[in-house]
């Protein structure tokens, strides 16, 4: 079925690589994986649940914290997720980059994400893709593109706004689950926890 659609075929998927095929693993297809540092996930993903009509409400974000932390919400443990991942970070064909390294310079990220796709694009187009791809520009478009779900998938799309819900116990706790999980990992280098997630 999958051989039958035209080439190059693409697919999104929210799965933890260990529910992905062995036959797309094990292929030359080529995987780009976006990771978030897990401060901001657990806060977008807390707005998503409760602006989602197809997921569970949470009472209060300390009720859907502690879910959080316990990897019991959809599609589970960012932590489980993120060392799954961490597994395959030198494989040839699996290219992992941070929403932070692309807010921090999104050109630079488009040109990187062009060549393990093996596409040379001229400067002119990486910039076009930016300013396409940009979170406002996204969000302005968000209801053509994704009509009613659009104002669901984007809110604000910005660093740091875990400031504004977590309290200093919960970014403790994180810290710690961060430090027994990630540190030390390439994955965890890659999210740069300390410029991200530290008061």
């Amino acid at each position: 079925k999958i051989k039958s659609l035209p080439s190059p075929r693409l697919f999104t998927t929210h799965l933890n690589c260990d529910n992905i095929s062995k036959a797309v693993l094990g292929s030359n297809a080529k995987l780009l994986v976006l990771f978030r540092n897990p401060k901001d996930v657990a806060v977008s993903y807390y707005r998503f649940y409760n602006k989602n009509p197809m997921l569970p409400n949470v009472s209060s974000w300390d009720e859907f914290f502690q879910k959080f932390m316990s990897g019991e919400v959809c599609w589970n443990s960012y932590f489980d997720h993120a060392l799954a991942w961490n597994k395959h970070m030198d494989k040839e064909n699996i290219m992992i980059i941070t929403y932070e390294e692309m807010k921090e310079n999104l050109p630079q990220g488009v040109k990187q994400i062009a060549e393990f796709l093996g596409f040379c694009l001229p400067e002119e187009k990486i910039q076009s893709i930016a300013e396409n791809a940009a979170f406002e520009s996204m969000s302005n478009t968000s209801q053509e593109t994704y009509g009613k779900f659009g104002p669901i998938l984007f809110r604000k799309g910005t660093v740091g706004d875990w400031k504004n819900l977590f309290t200093e116990a919960q970014s403790q706790e994180m810290d710690a689950k961060f430090e027994e999980c990630l540190a030390g990992t390439k994955l965890g280098a890659r999210l740069k926890y300390d410029k991200y997630c530290k008061y």
